[in-house]
């Protein structure tokens, strides 16, 4: 440590590395986050009737999924790509900043 006070041996050497796990679960926490609104709307929970929430219009269309089925599509596929672009960014992370991967 030859003379470097303990905030910049902090900065230098534990910042970087808490970073990218902080990063990556961030991104894991936001595709978990969506999910769970989306279920505390679906059950009527969730923000009021004029504001749209996937959870609401999946709520919704569950009363005319009998003849019309096509409007559940949109808010599912919504969600859906939601959370898998969440997850593939967190994955594609994971990687970019692990650092037994590198040569």
């Amino acid at each position: 440590m030859a003379g470097v006070g303990p905030v910049r041996a902090a900065v230098a050497h534990v910042v970087p590395g808490a970073a990218q796990q902080v990063l990556v679960a961030a991104t894991l926490g936001l595709g978990e986050s969506v999910v769970a609104l989306s279920g505390l709307s679906f059950l009527g929970l969730g923000a009021q009737p004029p504001t749209a929430e996937w959870g609401s219009m999946l709520s919704a269309g569950r009363e005319t999924f009998a003849y019309a089925p096509w409007q559940l599509v949109g808010p599912g596929l919504g969600l859906l790509l939601a959370v898998t672009a969440a997850t593939l960014v967190s994955d594609a992370l994971r990687d970019v900043t692990d650092p037994g991967r590198r040569p």
